[in-house]
């Protein structure tokens, strides 16, 4: 059977099944069978109880909804204890997509243009428009509606423009298991420093992109910062150790001493602190009249923290500890002494 007649087969079928009786049931199951091979698509194996637990029903419900499938001619292989995936090569022409779900691309894409490299964006724009092709017309309106009233703007250079194509580099790093040579300028060191790294992966914390690694300069794992990347470059080399996940490692930091710090800020301005606040350490927040009682646990007073306060110093006062005070008094008093 052809590609063009399995799939018309399989619409055929899913007509069927909403024609027959319209219950609300009915529609339920249609939408579930046809999110279940939905999903069979988008990944190489799926496990029944995963399934079970993204819809809300039984096992014996999924056992029936991938019977229903393999029945309209889909070629599902099921891995006992493993679970179950669609045949190498077959696929079906795309779903038709909601509005609300085709509106949800623009601020996708208005994303992706400020907080990746130039080449995985390239990539990007090219993959929205084949899915833009397959739209309606009433989606692609209503697409056009909206994308020019979007604009997300990046403070911050994420990437080293001189390598457009680190993600990339990256991601293959990744899914093949071979290492990257790196060279990486550090905060703390004057010259860069070059480094074969094992890429574990990436996350986005605080405006910037990481990336989790075991480096084998250090014997250890560490965290390098996208845009002090000074070159990366794709080896041969294969990964000489088995990795978690990026949380495993992320959770492994060694957690500094803190110290609790309490602070009585204007309520006006206390609603400007609250977007930094919980990378400070907030733990609560308590009205203190025309003022707000707020209370951290953090590590690092001398730096971070007495420096995030002083732009909020005319109006705040410190409570406690005596520490911070002084480490305040010492800032503005070296301040004073430069003007």
């Amino acid at each position: 059977m052809s590609f063009e007649e399995r799939y018309f087969q399989w619409m055929f079928y899913l007509w069927a099944i909403s024609q027959s009786v319209m219950s609300d049931e009915t529609v339920k199951r249609f939408d579930r069978i046809v999110s279940i091979h939905i999903q069979l698509q988008s990944k190489k194996i799926v496990r029944a109880q995963d399934l079970a637990d993204r819809f809300q029903v039984s096992l014996r419900t999924i056992y029936r909804d991938i019977r229903t499938l393999e029945s309209s001619g889909v070629p599902i292989v099921s891995e006992p204890g493993v679970g179950y995936s669609i045949m190498e090569g077959y696929r079906l022409p795309p779903v038709m997509f909601t509005r609300e779900e085709a509106g949800s691309f623009v601020a996708a894409e208005k994303l992706m243009d400020q907080f990746t490299d130039d080449t995985l964006g390239a990539y990007f724009k090219s993959a929205m428009y084949k899915i833009k092709s397959v739209l309606r017309g009433g989606e692609r309106d209503w697409i056009d509606a909206i994308e020019s009233k979007v604009s997300i703007n990046q403070t911050r250079d994420l990437f080293n423009k001189d390598i457009p194509d680190a993600l990339e580099i990256i991601f293959e790093s990744i899914a093949e298991n071979t290492q990257l040579f790196l060279i990486y300028q550090s905060l703390e060191a004057d010259n860069p420093s070059e480094r074969n790294i094992e890429p574990v992966g990436l996350f986005h914390e605080h405006n910037y992109w990481y990336l989790m690694a075991y480096c084998h300069l250090r014997k250890n794992y560490r965290q390098f910062r996208t845009d002090r990347m000074r070159l990366i470059k794709r080896t041969t080399t294969p990964f000489l150790y088995q990795h978690g996940s990026i949380e495993d490692y992320r959770l492994e930091r060694p957690e500094k001493e803190k110290t609790k710090i309490v602070i009585l800020v204007d309520k006006q301005v206390a609603r400007y602190m609250k977007s930094n606040a919980n990378y400070h350490g907030l733990l609560q927040e308590a009205p203190k009249g025309d003022k707000v009682e707020m209370t951290f646990m953090t590590s690092n007073i001398e730096n971070d923290f007495a420096r995030w306060y002083l732009m909020f110093a005319d109006y705040a006062t410190i409570v406690e500890p005596e520490s911070l005070k002084e480490r305040v008094r010492e800032i503005l008093s070296n301040v004073s002494s430069r003007l």
